[in-house]
């Protein structure tokens, strides 16, 4: 392998032109224009550029020091331009020598056939690429509600993100989701206004959106020349100087970057100094160091002030989060790309910049989380590895921690989208991808051995370290795993023959491992499975998936809504297990009580009356608290879920030689009755909507939707059109998109986000119970 690295940098001039078999280059099907194949080229491995006659060291190709290792994640509401604004960074990184779009469907990022016919992203694809001397591991999220989990496991594992926006529509609803969920794990941002060209395009609007929805700081870097149909370059703020595309370039390579200056620019100058200083102002006010810097030296004339100066101040606060870099732009036109690729390497943080402190208990041993699993046909499940400390190499035995089991690694990888080069080794702060671990699972912590799991974690005690106990001692350092949501769409899956369940059942177990939020379950009433997910969107993709790649075709079942329940009243219940197995007597008696809880609480909430024996818990806690779960999780109405319930247990009383399992039996069969007794309510859950529509079509989309028992919250304007936002029930909004489309010849687009669950009224839900027990 190493042989065939250097054989690559030295020939680079002559192997660039050609079509890389098996490394760079792959067969690539066009989506809605044509189904002919494809070949896509890809100029160059990262790393391995020729800087005018000097070959890089193959270490620097393979593993680059952490400081130059960036990390980046781009999110973004749905069709705001992440999958395009990736194509112009693998193109002008050098990655690919022709530029990949999505309406063509031959992007490198999104690979799946799925994808490519619906121009959406589904799958987050990792990319490696190197930009002046930076190694950049760029990954592309979707943006879609229905593969949040996506941007969620990604953003787990990233040191920082590229937030782009529409220039025209500024903070959509999306865009709150995916910038909650960077808040979440303290994720450095920059803001990349995209689409200036577009119709309706206003920088101010886009950047005050930022200000007032999502509550942040923006530091104006760029100022757009012209927008809409007049954009044609933007002035960098910081360096004062104008960035200009020529029209005529087809690729957008080429760019003229000019010092603005009194003669020909008296206007611009004047506006970009203004910006500057207010800029620098902003600065000095979030960051000490660079205050004493302006109120000394440069109090007098701001115009001294050295950029670099300035660029490390603003690179301090944007990796402390009081602030967040704006740039804008547009991919589709290939322009502020070059722009927005220094900012990430100048203000983005490196591995060494982000704080873990488990790291410091592992004194440089192997800490990995696998953050992604694919199943490739032929090489089995591929695992996407973050790499905190120590470092990788193929045919070693590495440790995972949740499922106490060891793992070979037979190859390493470095990803690229679906391409993917072999390496000999991988160090700290890089992303990786592994071949030959069959366990291993989203969320799980990777070391190099159970013996260094448990050194670690005694250090952290000795430190004094508040980490969380769990039955094993090397599973105290498990690092943060991912928040897998509760599905809200079910619907039941059938094979063509019964011959055929064996196929699909380890077509679901393979898709369930790559996909977390995707829930499989058997109806213990029917007997058949169910499938639960997202959304329709969501079920929809992975039926796709296991006709295309597993070869079956699968039967669905209308698409049912996931509904709760909960009590109303407190209620107590006594129960009474005798059992004679054998030889052996097994007797319990159970005394407990379910009371209603206002704190949203999804599993139940257990207590436990003073009157019940510590011995007793010692020994029964977990058979009692297994027996109230498995209890809860058929509601006595519907069979859903039971929420929002505490159950308090007040006496337990066990015959000698009773087993644990009989204890669990019992108290679940006391929950089940209390519930009965009690009075029941059904919960619906509640979608966030947020549709934007032209004020011409306002009306019928206002009428439809309170026949669709909606709540409308406000109507805000934006441009010409009007944004509604209000909260609609999951049930009413089956095929809407449908019916949206309809109402507005085409022109609405909406977005929807589960909000919570709350009660449905009496009439709703007696229908409900009724259309249920076939009544209706």
């Amino acid at each position: 392998m190493l042989f065939n690295w250097r054989i690559f940098a030295a020939n680079h001039q002559k192997i660039s032109s050609l079509h890389m078999k098996n490394i760079c280059c792959c067969q690539r099907t066009k989506g809605l224009k044509s189904q002919t194949a494809l070949r896509r080229s890809y100029s160059s491995l990262p790393g391995t550029g020729v800087v005018g006659n000097d070959i890089k060291s193959l270490r620097s190709i393979i593993n680059p020091p952490a400081a130059k290792i960036r990390n980046i994640g781009i999110m973004a509401h749905i069709d705001a331009g992440k999958t395009t604004t990736t194509e112009r960074i693998l193109y002008y990184s050098g990655y690919t020598r022709s530029l990949g779009d999505v309406d063509d469907g031959d992007t490198v990022t999104d690979f799946m056939a799925q994808e490519r016919e619906r121009g959406i992203t589904i799958q987050s694809a990792a990319v490696t690429c190197d930009w002046k001397g930076y190694r950049v591991n760029l990954i592309d999220t979707p943006g879609h509600v229905d593969f949040t989990l996506e941007v969620e496991r990604c953003l787990r594992v990233l040191d920082g993100a590229v937030a782009v926006f529409d220039a025209s529509a500024g903070v959509e609803a999306q865009t709150l989701t995916v910038w909650r969920q960077a808040d979440k794990h303290n994720i450095p941002r920059i803001c990349f206004l995209n689409k200036m060209d577009k119709t309706g395009a206003s920088f101010s609007y886009a950047v005050e959106s930022i200000r007032e929805k999502l509550k942040a700081n923006p530091l104006l870097l760029q100022l757009p020349i012209g927008e809409a149909k007049t954009f044609k370059g933007m002035v960098d703020v910081v360096n004062k100087e104008k960035l200009l595309w020529n029209p005529n370039s087809d690729d957008g390579k080429e760019f003229e970057r000019k010092p603005l200056l009194e003669v020909s620019d008296p206007e611009l100058l004047k506006e970009t100094t203004e910006a500057r200083n207010a800029l620098i102002e902003q600065v000095a006010d979030l960051d000490d160091e660079f205050a004493d810097l302006v109120l000394g030296e440069f109090s007098e004339n701001f115009d001294l002030l050295p950029a670099e100066k300035l660029q490390a101040a603003i690179h301090r606060v944007t990796v402390a989060q009081t602030a967040v870099p704006v740039l804008c732009g547009s991919a589709l036109r290939n322009k502020g790309i070059q722009p927005l690729l220094d900012a990430v390497t100048l203000y983005l943080p490196s591995p060494e910049e982000r704080s873990c402190e488990f790291l410091q208990w592992y004194e440089g041993d192997l800490c990995a989380l696998a953050f992604k699993v694919l199943h490739d046909q032929h090489r089995g499940p591929l695992v996407f590895m973050r790499i905190y400390s120590g470092s990788l190499k193929p045919q070693s035995a590495v440790h995972n921690i949740n499922g106490n089991c060891t793992e070979r690694i037979s190859r390493l990888l470095l990803p690229f989208a679906d391409q993917h080069v072999e390496i000999p080794s991988l160090t700290a702060g890089n992303i990786a991808l592994t071949v030959g671990c069959k366990q291993t699972a989203t969320g799980d912590t990777i070391v190099s051995s159970k013996s260094s799991a448990l050194a670690a974690a005694r250090r952290a005690e000795r430190d004094g370290a508040e980490i969380p106990r769990h039955d094993h001692e090397a599973q105290r350092l498990l690092l943060a795993g991912v928040e897998v949501p509760e599905p809200v769409f079910f619907c039941t899956i059938e094979p063509p023959s019964v011959a055929k369940q064996p196929d699909l059942d380890h077509a679901l177990k393979c898709l369930q491992r790559e996909d977390p939020s995707l829930k499989v379950k058997l109806d213990p009433d029917s007997g058949q499975t169910v499938l639960c997910g997202m959304g329709e969107l969501h079920i929809e993709i992975i039926h796709d998936r296991i006709k295309r790649e597993y070869g079956l075709e699968t039967y669905l079942g209308p698409l049912q809504v996931a509904y709760r329940e909960t009590i109303l009243n407190a209620v107590r219940a006594t129960d009474t297990l005798d059992r004679t197995l054998g030889d052996k007597r097994h007797l319990v008696t159970a005394e407990l009580e379910a009371n209603p809880v206002e704190t949203s609480s999804v599993r139940p909430v257990i207590e436990y009356a003073q009157d019940v024996s510590e011995d007793l818990l010692k020994v029964s806690r977990e058979a009692i608290e297994n027996g109230i779960h498995g209890a809860c999780l058929q509601g006595p109405l519907l069979g859903f879920p039971v929420q929002d319930v505490a159950i308090t247990l007040h006496s337990l009383r066990v015959h000698p030689g009773t087993s644990t399992t009989m204890i669990s039996a019992c108290v679940s069969r006391c929950v089940q009755k209390a519930l009965k007794k009690a009075e029941k309510q059904v919960l619906e859950p509640l979608m966030s909507l947020e549709v934007a529509v032209a004020e011409d079509h306002l009306s019928p989309v206002l009428a439809d939707l309170a026949q669709r028992r909606g709540n409308i919250q406000e109507i805000q304007a934006r441009h010409d059109n009007k944004v509604v936002i209000g909260l609609v029930p999951l049930a009413e909004m089956m095929g809407y998109s449908t019916v949206l489309r309809t109402l507005t010849s085409g022109s609405a687009t909406f977005a929807l986000e589960l909000s919570n669950y709350q009660a449905m009224n009496p009439q709703d839900q007696q229908a409900l119970l009724n259309r249920r027990s076939g009544l209706a």
